[in-house]
């Protein structure tokens, strides 16, 4: 068996060999880079915490970057004497070369769904206009940036079909960029949208824009790692500027919540979801898109749920009410119907009770709810009617992990 020598690795020793190459250990002497220990010390009420390494949390300094390069050197010429490194690229290289396809998803009649030929960097977006009809290359993010170090990180389709708002995030940046494209040919329009994080896309049924959440823009001379407060939902109208953008939800005295919004399958509801940091808990909130009494997205935000008390998704609806996923009195996870009319718990109805298995995500496809569950760490699907009640459960081809589910509400396909 093998075991480290503690007093070696202070010696700059690092012993490789035994295990890789099935001889004896041999040692190789590492000279680590010179890494300064400041004299910065922290008092927590009386408590004395030295910090000396702090210098190295500014990545731009000189000095800190001298280090990182020392590091890289030294990382590099180590792997460089390893026998085995070509014949575990070639290997890797072999399994990781065959197409792969992600989950279909239809709009409008068209249908949408991302392919990686093998080795591409990013999945590539295809669009279709039926099942037979030859794919097309709608979006390729291998060539957003000739370095390959802008993303694809977030796509919307509008209702009909015909408009992608997508977003873009450089060098693994929380931070997006929205686009809009024509599906028909390919062409983005002039619409962009900056200061975007953490946030959707979601379309208005008539096409006319979507929804989505931003910060306000940073000031000063490090924009990119100011602090991110007071996060607000806007509704864009396509083909204005970004400063014409129409303010929908904002809360001032919490600069620390977020929120997202996304419009309901009959497109009659915006569903807002108020959370707070990596918290499970949130709040849901809605807002009538088709309130004749006031302009479109001004409309009043109703606070349906509101005590931060548990975790809750909204599924979909039937008019008024609203199916909800919860852990709220049931650490599984549930389907509950709350009446926007009457959202007292009094008035619950409860539609999927808890059950052994953990509920990971619930979808209304067909008129059904679909509900994919954790099960001896494999994933489960059933289908059950609105009611709740258990149609049946579809078999899968092995254990796995069920990642992806796509599908609407007035969905009548069967693949």
């Amino acid at each position: 068996m093998y075991r480290s020598r503690p007093h070696l690795w202070r010696e700059g020793l690092l012993l490789t060999g035994s295990l890789l190459h099935g001889g004896a250990a041999t040692a190789q002497r590492v000279e680590y880079p010179p890494a300064r220990r400041s004299d910065v010390v922290d008092d927590y009420h009386g408590t004395l915490v030295p910090d000396p390494y702090r210098w190295l949390e500014d990545p731009d300094s000189p000095e800190t970057r001298a280090w990182i390069e020392a590091e890289n050197r030294l990382t590099t010429a180590y792997l460089a004497h390893i026998p085995d490194r070509p014949a575990i690229e070639r290997r890797l290289t072999q399994l990781w070369d065959y197409p792969k396809f992600g989950a279909p998803f239809h709009k409008g009649g068209g249908y949408f769904f991302f392919k990686n030929e093998g080795l591409q960097n990013q999945a590539v977006l295809y669009a279709q206009g039926s099942l037979t009809a030859e794919p097309r290359v709608l979006l390729d993010p291998n060539f957003l940036s000739e370095d390959g170090t802008v993303a694809l990180s977030t796509l919307a389709v509008s209702e009909d079909g015909t408009l992608l708002a997508y977003g873009t995030s450089t060098s693994g940046s929380d931070w997006e960029e929205f686009r809009v494209r024509d599906v028909a040919d390919g062409r983005d329009r002039p619409d962009h949208l900056r200061w975007i994080k953490f946030s959707g896309a979601s379309w208005t049924h008539d096409g006319g824009g979507f929804f989505y959440s931003r910060y306000p823009q940073p000031t000063g001379t490090d924009a990119l790692r100011a602090v991110n407060r007071f996060q607000k939902l806007y509704y864009h109208r396509l083909g204005t500027e970004q400063a014409a953008d129409v303010l929908v939800y904002e809360q001032p005295d919490q600069p620390d919540w977020g929120v997202n919004g996304t419009v309901t399958d009959d497109g009659r509801y915006l569903i807002l979801t108020v959370w707070l940091g990596t918290d499970r808990r949130n709040r849901l909130y809605w807002l009538d898109l088709e309130d004749s009494r006031r302009p479109r997205v001004q409309a009043k935000v109703v606070r349906m749920l509101d005590d931060f008390d548990a975790s809750y998704s909204a599924v979909g609806n039937d008019g008024p009410v609203f199916y909800v996923l919860t852990d709220r009195d049931a650490p599984r996870k549930k389907v509950v119907a709350v009446d926007t009319r009457r959202p007292d718990r009094a008035h619950w109805r409860e539609v999927i009770p808890q059950g052994e298995d953990v509920i990971d995500a619930v979808q209304i496809i067909h008129d059904r709810f679909v509900v994919n569950s954790l099960h001896d760490a494999h994933s489960r699907l059933r289908l059950c009617s609105m009611d709740g009640r258990l149609e049946r459960e579809l078999a899968l081809p092995t254990l796995g992990a069920v990642s992806t589910i796509t599908g609407e509400r007035r969905d009548a396909e069967h693949q």
